[in-house]
């Protein structure tokens, strides 16, 4: 027998009422914190990016200029150094500045998978430009200015992990061979979820082309 199954069987009258009143509450107040901090999530800005071709599953888009807050990795392994950059670079945004001034979060995070120059960037708000930032506590976060680019870029869902971003980013390199595209520069992935989001998870593969 199951926890609530006593705790019902043991109570009686008013007493078993104002249990089912709070174990009901709970449940209630548990729900809406959950689907608030989601919405919270999902409405937060993305870059404004457009899309100008596509080649199947493959979309071709263009990016405007990018101010990046970004820390360096130790390799380019997602599992064992995804958490560990995104801490970093969280802290920037929550007040490890200066000025102590919290900035809103956006979305994707990016994740240069280079094997020699590997980060984790998280993308400013598009109100900011680079000299308004406040300046970073830690010398492990560095703001920078990311050229417009043109990106190469393969969508696929559920939770990341290293064995599927290689997957994609194989499907993603030989839709490019097949059309004659060259890419310059490491694989990005980019994550737009929080972990609690089971369903509709956005994970992404690109390459900056020409």
């Amino acid at each position: 027998m199951d926890i609530p199954s006593k705790l019902f069987l043991s109570c009686t009258g008013l007493d078993c009422m104002k249990t089912i009143i709070w174990i009901a509450g709970s449940v209630l107040l548990l729900g809406g914190v959950v689907s608030f901090f989601s919405f919270r999530f999902k409405g937060i800005e993305t870059p404004n990016y457009k899309v100008i071709k596509t080649l199947g599953d493959v979309e071709i888009r263009e990016y405007p200029q990018l101010i990046l807050a970004q820390t360096k990795l130790g390799s380019s392994r997602y599992d064992s150094n995804g958490n560990k950059g995104f801490g970093v670079v969280a802290n920037y945004i929550f007040g490890g500045n200066e000025q102590k001034q919290k900035i809103a979060m956006t979305s994707p995070v990016i994740m240069n998978m280079s094997d020699t120059e590997a980060s984790m960037s998280f993308v400013m708000p598009s109100q900011y430009q680079l000299s308004e930032l406040p300046t970073p506590n830690s010398n492990a976060v560095a703001l920078v200015s990311q050229d417009s680019m043109k990106l190469a870029v393969l969508r696929f869902g559920g939770y990341s992990s290293d064995e599927k971003i290689a997957k994609h980013a194989q499907l993603l390199t030989q839709v490019l061979k097949e059309n004659n595209i060259q890419t310059k520069g490491s694989l990005l992935y980019m994550g737009y979820n929080a972990p609690w989001d089971v369903i509709n998870r956005r994970n992404e593969v690109a390459f900056q082309i020409d």
